[in-house]
């Protein structure tokens, strides 16, 4: 794996991915990437005008790109399932969960649940439950979901799911990049027990400037804490393009291995990809069938195709 890079990334011609998020940061990244190497690539954006804008940035620089936009809000279930329903395809080879949201202030979705988890476990746990049979007709499909090491600062609370009790930014940031890491230790067990070839792998990009941390200080109105965050990027962060590395490696390399968590090679922080470190907590059997049945019951959607 030492030196790998996106040289490595094998020919896709004839493939489709789904990216979510993939209007800029890591998203993009990896769609750019995707379409280059000859994938049919489906960005899934919540900003029309963001989308439009990020695959005429892909058809410039790969002018025989084969992208296109569905506009999806995965703080809306509604429009969850309109994005599922309007895909035009019947199959799907790759299906990258990115879109997310970082320690913004409390809010809640369209259907009430509370942004962050909301947006970045329960929102693509819909969308993958939804999309699940085009990825069992599929074989060799993977799911690859875009955790954080920040998920080493907090384990779910059950009882809490949404934050109702006590809201702190982190820590419930944290908590979402757990439940990411949940998700997809509970979907590669519940595909082995299908015998199903579709691979569930997670990844994360250590530390990488994209705008995503400097959304919530921005929201605000914390031009300070902005400001910081901005220098910090410059200063620490490897770039998006080295952080999409172990989303790319994820979802494309040989060998990969169902519920494998990937990541910078160096401190995690920083470098070409590597099996990552995960919290003991990300593996337990038990809360991740908790997260799942509370996700069902939360989402409404059932994956049929999976019994328990």
């Amino acid at each position: 794996m030492r030196g790998w890079s996106t040289s490595d990334i094998p020919d896709l011609t004839g493939r489709l991915a789904v990216v979510t998020g993939a209007n800029s940061g890591l998203g993009h990244v990896t769609a750019l990437e995707l379409a280059r190497k000859g994938a049919r690539v489906v960005l899934a954006c919540r900003s029309a005008a963001r989308g439009e804008a990020a695959v005429g940035r892909i058809r410039r620089e790969v002018p025989r790109a084969d992208v296109e936009l569905l506009v999806l809000d995965l703080g809306d279930l509604g429009s969850v399932h309109t994005c599922a329903r309007r895909l035009p395809y019947d199959r799907i080879d790759l299906l990258v969960n990115n879109a997310g949201v970082m320690a913004v202030p409390y809010g809640t979705t369209a259907d009430g649940f509370e942004t962050q988890f909301g947006v970045n476990h329960l929102g693509h746990f819909a969308l993958t439950g939804l999309l699940l049979p085009r990825l069992l007709a599929t074989p060799g499909a993977r799911v690859v979901t875009v955790s954080s090491l920040m998920h080493a600062l907090a384990n779910i609370d059950p009882r809490d799911l949404n934050s109702r009790q006590r809201y702190g930014r982190w820590i419930s940031y944290a908590r979402s990049k757990t439940a990411n890491l949940l998700f997809t230790h509970e979907l590669a067990r519940r595909l082995a027990a299908r015998g199903a070839e579709v691979v569930a792998v997670a990844a994360h990009p250590g530390y990488a400037a994209t705008n995503l941390q400097t959304a919530g200080p921005r929201a605000e109105g914390r031009r300070g804490a902005e400001r910081v965050m901005e220098v910090a990027n410059r200063v620490f962060a490897q770039s998006a393009e080295a952080g999409a590395l172990p989303v790319l490696y994820a979802a494309t390399a040989d060998g990969v291995r169902a519920d494998e968590f990937f990541g910078p090679r160096f401190g995690m922080w920083r470098g070409a990809p590597a099996r990552s470190w995960r919290a003991p907590w990300t593996v337990d059997d038990a809360v991740s069938r908790r997260l799942w049945e509370e996700s069902v019951r939360l989402t409404g959607v059932f994956y049929d195709s999976l019994a328990p």
